[in-house]
C-alpha cells in the first residue's frame, strides 16, 4: 500500500490518507547483530552488522563530502507486517558502495554554483523542493567537479552503472543502508517511542527542516535516515515488484510513471518511517509538484584503495 504526497496517489485504487510528509501543490554476506548502545547526539549508535563487528569507515571525498564505506552483503529485504508492497520479504544482495554521510544540503549547491529552491533556508538544512531530475543533474554535477564519469544521460535518464560517478542510491541499497545490519521496524529495535532521538518528524521538527547531522546516526553512521527529508532513489516505482526482484543487485523495474522515495521527512508520522516503508512520487520533473520534504543523497562506487582502506 502506498501513502500519495501532493501529485502522488496510492495502489490502486486511490484512497486519500493523510502522509505526515510536507506537500507542494498540487544488502553482508552474514549479518552480525550486536545490541544497540544508545550514544549522544551525532554519534554512531552501534556496530551492528559490519563485518568482523566494525563500524563501516567513513571517507572523505575530493570536494570534502564525508562518505559511508557501505560493505556489499546479503539483507533480508522487506517487511511481513507492512503494506502489501513491502512483501514478500526477500534475500537480497549489493555491492559495496560508498553512501553520503548526510543528506545533500543547501552548501553543497552553492559549492557546485546550482540554483537551490529550498523553502527552508540554511547551509546545512537539506536541499529539498528537488525533483528527480533535479538529483540526478546534482549527482553528474558533483561528479564532473570531481573529474569522474557521470552516471546519468540527463537526455534519457538512463544509469550507466558501470560509471564511476554519483547517482541515486536503488532502492535495495538505501534499504540495506537504512537497515544497518538490523531486522526489526526501525535500526533501533520496534519501539516507536524512541524515533525522536534519530529522526525530525511531525512531533519535533517544528514545522520544518532541521540541520543535519543533529539526531543520533544508525549503526552505520549515516545520519537522518529516517526523517528531516525523504530521499529520491533511482528505481521506478512497482507495487509488486518484490515478487520478481532479481537476487543481485535490484534496481527496480525497468519502466514506469513514478519513482521511489524513501526514510519520510520532517512532518512524517512514525508509521510512515520503519526502513522497509515504500513511497512513490510524481515529481520527477515537475517543479509545480516538488516537496519541501524531498531531498536526497548520493552513492558512488568504492575505488580499490577506498575497499581496501574501509578492509583495515
Amino acid at each position: 500500500m502506498e501513502i500519495a504526497m501532493a501529485g502522488q496517489r496510492r495502489n490502486p485504487p486511490p484512497t486519500p490518507t493523510r502522509l505526515g510528509w510536507a506537500l507542494a501543490l498540487v544488502c553482508l554476506t552474514s549479518v552480525a547483530l550486536t545490541s544497540v548502545t544508545l550514544q549522544g547526539c551525532g554519534e554512531t549508535d552501534s556496530t551492528a552488522g559490519a563485518p568482523g563487528g566494525n563500524t563501516p569507515s567513513t571517507l572523505v571525498t575530493t570536494s570534502g563530502v564525508e562518505m559511508v564505506l557501505i560493505p556489499g552483503g546479503w539483507f533480508e529485504m522487506g517487511f511481513d507486517r507492512g503494506n502489501d508492497d513491502e512483501g514478500p520479504v526477500h534475500r537480497v544482495w549489493v555491492d559495496a558502495f560508498l553512501m553520503d554521510k548526510y543528506e545533500v544540503t543547501q552548501d553543497q549547491y552553492r559549492q557546485l554554483q546550482l540554483s537551490d529552491a529550498s523553502r527552508f533556508a540554511g547551509d546545512r538544512l537539506p536541499a529539498e523542493q528537488r525533483t528527480w531530475i533535479d538529483a540526478i543533474r546534482f549527482c553528474n554535477e558533483r561528479s564532473y567537479e570531481e573529474g569522474l564519469d557521470p552516471c546519468y544521460d540527463e537526455d534519457t535518464l538512463e544509469c550507466d552503472f558501470t560509471a564511476n560517478g554519483y547517482r541515486l542510491p536503488t532502492e535495495a541499497e538505501w534499504e540495506f543502508a537504512a537497515r544497518a545490519g538490523t531486522t526489526t521496524r526501525f535500526f533501533f529495535g520496534d519501539d516507536a517511542r524512541r524515533l525522536s532521538q534519530y529522526a525530525w518528524t511531525e512531533d519535533n521538527a517544528g514545522g520544518q527542516t532541521q540541520e543535519v547531522g543533529t539526531r543520533r546516526a544508525n549503526p552505520w553512521g549515516l545520519f537522518d535516515m529516517y526523517g528531516n527529508v525523504a530521499e529520491w532513489v533511482h528505481d521506478f516505482y512497482g507495487e509488486d515488484y518484490y515478487t520478481s526482484s532479481p537476487e543481485r543487485n535490484p534496481r527496480g523495474p525497468d519502466q514506469g510513471e513514478f519513482r521511489v522515495v524513501r526514510g519520510g521527512g520532517w512532518s512524517s508520522m512514525a508509521e510512515d518511517i520503519r526502513s522497509s516503508f515504500r513511497v512513490f512520487s510524481a515529481s520527477v520533473d515537475d517543479g509545480c509538484m516538488v516537496s519541501d520534504a524531498i531531498g536526497f543523497r548520493c552513492v558512488r562506487p568504492p575505488f580499490p584503495d577506498e575497499l581496501e582502506t574501509g578492509s583495515q
